[in-house]
């Protein structure tokens, strides 16, 4: 399609810094690293050829001010120590090294280099808010970055990157069209930043496909340490005309990235004079971790709408990956099956897993990873996704569907409706909702 520009990734934390151009980085940085502070592995010998143990790299924030995801590694590390007491992949054992992006570009970078100085055939069920840094050195060695958590728009463009998930957009969009047939006015509240800017545009283009007018549009500082104004007008805006016959209880949206929770704590003293109204977010502000968090039952998210990409933590296709951490990380407090990154790093295994699997007897590298993955292989996730899919030029994919506006690598665009009941996240509805026609019909002109 022409005429249209990409979308940006919502959500982003305020450091993002712009998507860099999808070309390979000339020259790639490659050897030239040293190791980073922080950094862990699994102990193994190197390398991923010839008979040796299979080396891949996760890495996460941790002891940041700002988002961590220590389980991601953790769990990585407790998925290493699982796979090998069952004889590794193919009989080969798996090495996991981990490093810590500390939420920060010149850390991503260092962790992006160490992965291609220490030969890992992929990096797998990573976190970084900084891909226009780390994924030069990897696209210059060839390595794949499978199983990202989804916080980038690079993670959506780069050739070399292999996504389980939609990211933020799929959320966004599939709350749109979730609330235009549950929610009378809906109030959108969200960093007044450029790629604040972006996210009207996903959430109407769900509203519109229910055939509902567009949100209220209230901007925030990212970086507030609290947010009564925005939640009295997002309130006035959402409860105005609701007294008439048969009209709706409006719905407040905030999308503050790792502030959702702060305004949260504001917006409850706001809303004791407007009982009725609800709110609604995606799983990129909350999980189940942030309600425990904040009392539960008695927290601010009781009754709200949660749009998220897996099916719930107590779903029964979640026992194998339970299982992995009672044997292996039993105790470990930074691992929770409800944290979506700790879902999307057992995601993430799967699909490498199978990849190798593929390739038999042969060589296991950053090549033939990618090609295993590249000719089409069809990957099940146990129905914890749709069937994952990617290809090359010669052979299609659900992602060639979203290439115009912006996400070629996007292969799974299905979301899942929660809501917060007793403090729990529960399903609000059976199965998963494909947003690809949502995203597509995007007004981002």
């Amino acid at each position: 399609m022409t005429g249209r520009r990409r979308i940006r990734s919502p959500l982003l934390p305020r450091h993002h810094r712009p998507v860099r151009a999808t070309a390979l980085a000339a020259g790639a940085l490659a050897a030239c690293a040293s190791l980073v502070a922080g950094c862990g592995v699994v102990p193994g010998t190197a390398g991923g050829s010839g008979g040796g143990p299979i080396k891949v790299m996760t890495w996460a924030p941790e002891d940041t001010k700002a988002t961590n995801k220590p389980g991601m590694p953790a769990f990585a590390r407790a998925y290493a120590r699982w796979i090998n007491s069952r004889g590794g992949i193919n009989g080969r054992k798996l090495t996991v090294l981990t490093c810590n992006d500390h939420n920060d570009g010149v850390s991503a970078a260092k962790c992006a280099r160490r992965a291609v100085k220490e030969h890992v055939v992929a990096v797998v069920g990573s976190y970084s808010q900084y891909g226009d840094s780390f994924f030069p050195p990897l696209e210059g060695a060839g390595i794949p970055y499978i199983g990202g958590y989804g916080v980038t728009n690079d993670e959506f463009t780069s050739p070399l990157s292999y996504p389980v998930n939609g990211g933020q957009p799929t959320l966004l969009a599939g709350l749109g069209k979730e609330l235009a047939a549950a929610c009378g006015n809906v109030t959108l509240v969200r960093p007044d930043t450029i790629a604040g800017d972006e996210l009207p545009v996903l959430l109407d283009s769900g509203l519109t496909t229910g055939r509902h007018r567009a949100a209220s549009d209230v901007r925030a500082a990212d970086d507030a340490t609290e947010y009564s104004a925005q939640s009295t007008k997002a309130l006035d805006s959402s409860t105005s005309g609701s007294r008439a016959a048969g009209s709706k209880e409006g719905c407040v949206v905030p999308a503050l990235g790792d502030r959702t929770s702060t305004f949260m704590d504001s917006f409850r003293r706001a809303r004791e004079d407007y009982p009725a109204v609800r709110t609604a977010m995606a799983m990129g502000s909350v999980d189940q971790t942030v309600i425990d968090a904040s009392g539960g039952a008695s927290g601010p998210y009781e009754g709200s709408y949660i749009t998220g990409w897996y099916p719930v933590e107590s779903d029964a296709r979640w026992d194998a990956m339970k299982k992995v951490i009672n044997t292996e990380a039993f105790g470990d407090n930074r691992i929770d099956s409800a944290d979506a990154g700790v879902q999307t790093t057992w995601i993430a295994y799967t699909v490498f897993e199978k990849a190798v699997e593929s390739l038999g007897g042969g060589e296991v590298s950053a090549d033939s990873v990618r090609g295993a993955l590249n000719d089409g292989l069809k990957i099940s996730t146990g129905g914890l996704t749709p069937t994952l899919q990617w290809a090359t030029r010669d052979t299609w994919s659900s992602a060639d569907d979203l290439a115009s506006v912006g996400f070629p690598r996007m292969v799974n665009a299905h979301v899942t409706l929660q809501l917060v009941r007793r403090g729990q996240l529960v399903a609000a509805r059976t199965g998963f909702t494909d947003v690809t026609k949502t995203l597509q019909n995007a007004d981002v002109n």
